[in-house]
């Protein structure tokens, strides 16, 4: 009975849907308050019937009632519990409830935190969101329902996909989905402020918190997925541009292309225009890439089963969403005014510069990720573009970027001193380029011209590092006084300087391990030694092994350093007993930044198995700086300034003057 009523709270929060998406939008027209305040108690409502439905699946799963048919497709009664929870969205229909839990989520959040818009915008954003809402549970009540039951009710189930028997699965996708459904907010806002017909610096200011939250969760998110393709898969690659790769990734540039773009409008009025398409065009993104990887119409690790309905379904969302969006933004930008005039050099015109690569290495990627679909749509033929495509002109046109980031912050807003820009950085270029010179020495060599993406990744560092220094004045002023000045600074410059200097990290990390990876793949035998990376790997064999739901044959490994035994490591290939199906357990062992990766092949007739080792230099720089990313995102949404419902301070009573500081650089 549990789960007929989890159904019917979907059919509700349906209904609730419907009030919300059509009551608001009259109340603002009519400026009716009661028919306005019907969003935020709407919102609220939907949410939590979103989340009992989405408590019942997972209390089915975590019971294991094999009657749910979601449960007996995507669970076994051996499962291990943490993977009976990440399992209710290990599949379609369960992550289509994580998606639209996640989408009222932020719904109900607008409308708890966003007490100070006013109050015509907060009616038009909650109904907007409604409409998404609207669509996604009707998609899940019609084409994807995971209430189904089965009758008579199987004794066991079919177990998860042995691929997604991980942790990873429980961070990667509700991280990924929190990215990509924040930008709904940003969506909303600006599909809002069209219908009102009013896009200022207040609008811009309201936008970017959620912008800035949305954005580090995908960058987490992101991450996390590439780091568990890495060790999950057994490949040894950190990112494929698998076409669902891409999906997620092209939202990302399009999100920080609007963060940049917001922060220009906010500080300047500029940039109006592009920052509300900017804002439609993200989440366009988002929804092209929940296409992508549930219509079928891609081929990869990560798509879910192909169904003509659910496809059709979804590209009719598509059309209705992004087509109107486009179509209203049509019919009244043309009445928005520009916004404020700045000069070539000026902190806005970086900023413009930031926008312009980001968009266009977005529609690079995307170019190179649809176009193997249309042509074979037009044509029948079919193609593949791969990584060669996507790292020859991404790396181009990425490339004066890095180059241009840490001069932004130095210049100021409206007119800025390039020149005075240079003469602080000069330094910092000479610094990076010396220490990318040792370190290409220290690693004995590869591509000459990794030298000057290994001096991008440290110039961008220690150009963060080196905006917080002039900002604060160290080395003009006194110590104490800089320490004020730097304490003094606002969290969102800490931000900034953080997610810049994450940048490079993660620069610095993608440089080095293309150059100076090593890997060997080699037939191996019990008291065989192989060199990697300046160890020493000797094999032991091969022991079997049984879990809970899986049995396996492990290689056990020996690492020593100048004869002196340092770790040892197990490689496993293992077969889940109930779907039938081998999956590769790597043997990872870091050491420092740096990874040695042992993955297992198959067996010999001698005796003997096929072994990949791969010496991987300052690998978790990748994920360690998308970390840093992250984090600076976080600092910057603790700023005051961005939390949208923060309530006014009250005025301080007047104090005696006192000696005014040095003005900072």
């Amino acid at each position: 009975m549990i789960i007929e009523i989890g159904h019917y709270a979907l059919v509700l929060a349906l209904a609730t849907a419907l009030i919300v998406s059509i009551v608001p939008v009259i109340g603002a027209r009519r400026h009716d308050r009661a028919m306005m305040d019907v969003a935020t108690s709407g919102s609220l409502a939907m949410f939590a019937l979103v989340v009992f439905a989405f408590a019942v699946l997972t209390y089915a799963h975590v019971v294991s009632d094999f009657s749910v048919e979601n449960v007996w497709e995507n669970s076994h009664s051996l499962v291990p519990l943490i993977y009976k929870y990440s399992g209710v969205w290990g599949n379609h229909e369960g992550s289509m409830l994580l998606w639209l839990l996640i989408l009222t989520l932020f719904s109900a959040l607008v409308a708890v935190f966003g007490r100070n818009l006013p109050e015509t915008l907060k009616a038009n954003v909650l109904a907007v969101q409604a409409w998404i809402s609207l669509a996604f549970t009707l998609f899940i009540l019609l084409t994807s329902n995971p209430f189904l039951r089965l009758d008579p009710a199987p004794a066991e189930g079919r177990d998860l996909n042995p691929v997604l028997q991980d942790v990873g699965l429980a961070i990667h996708p509700p991280l990924l989905y929190l990215g990509y459904v924040g930008f709904s907010v940003c969506f909303s806002f600006a599909v809002a402020a069209l219908l009102e017909g009013r896009i200022d610096a207040a609008w811009a200011r309201w936008v970017r918190p959620w912008t800035l939250a949305a954005w580090t969760c995908l960058t987490l998110g992101i991450a996390m997925g590439s780091y568990w393709a890495y060790y999950e898969l057994g490949w040894g690659g950190w990112w494929f541009w698998d076409p669902v790769e891409n999906a997620s990734f092209m939202p990302w540039l399009a999100g920080t292309a609007l963060l940049h773009s917001a922060l220009v409008m906010e500080k300047r009025e500029a940039l109006k225009i592009w920052t509300v398409l900017l804002a439609i065009l993200t989440f366009s993104l988002s929804l092209m890439g929940t296409f992508l990887v549930r219509s079928g119409v891609l081929t990869s690790v990560h798509a879910f089963a192909s169904d003509p309905s659910r496809g059709v379904f979804i590209l009719c969302i598509l059309l209705i969403f992004i087509g109107g969006a486009l179509s209203l933004f049509a019919l009244r930008a043309p009445k928005l005014a520009a916004g404020g005039l700045f000069a070539p050099i000026s902190r806005e015109a970086a900023l413009v510069l930031n926008n312009l690569i980001l968009t266009v290495a977005c529609g690079t990627v995307l170019t190179g990720t649809l176009y193997p679909l249309l042509l074979e749509t037009l044509t029948g033929d079919k193609i593949s573009v791969g990584p060669p495509f996507f790292n020859l002109t991404f790396s181009l046109l990425m490339a004066p970027l890095l180059v241009i980031v840490p001069f932004g912050p130095l210049l100021s807003w409206k007119r800025g001193d390039l020149l005075g820009a240079l003469q602080r950085l000069y330094l910092v270029a000479a610094l990076a380029f010396a220490a990318a010179v040792i370190l290409f020495y220290i690693e004995h060599g590869g591509p000459v011209l990794s030298v000057l993406g290994l001096a991008a990744g440290l110039f961008l560092i220690l150009g963060a590092i080196a905006d917080l220094w002039y900002r604060a004045g160290i080395g003009k002023v006194a110590g104490s006084i800089a320490w004020r000045r730097l304490t003094g600074l606002p969290r969102s410059a800490f931000g900034t300087a953080l997610a810049h200097a994450g940048l490079g990290v993660s620069v610095l990390g993608i440089v080095a391990v293309t150059t100076f990876q090593s890997e060997h793949v080699v037939e191996m035998k019990p008291g065989q030694v192989v060199e990697a990376g300046g160890y020493s790997l000797e094999f032991d064999g091969m022991r079997p092994a049984r879990g809970p739901n899986y049995s396996e044959e492990r290689g056990h490994f020996t690492i020593r350093r100048a004869g002196v035994t340092v770790a040892d490591t197990w490689s496993a290939k293992r077969l889940y007993t109930a779907r039938q199906m081998p999956t590769t357990e790597a043997g990872i062992l870091t050491f420092g930044l740096s990874q040695l990766y042992v993955s297992l092949g198959d067996a010999t007739t001698d005796g003997g198995i096929v072994v990949r080792i791969w010496w991987k230099p300052f690998i978790l720089c990748i994920w360690g700086g998308a970390l840093i990313m992250a984090a600076g995102g976080l600092v910057s949404l603790s700023d005051r300034r961005l939390r949208v419902g923060a309530p006014r301070r009250k005025a301080k009573p007047a104090r005696p003057a006192t000696p005014a500081m040095e003005p900072a650089e």
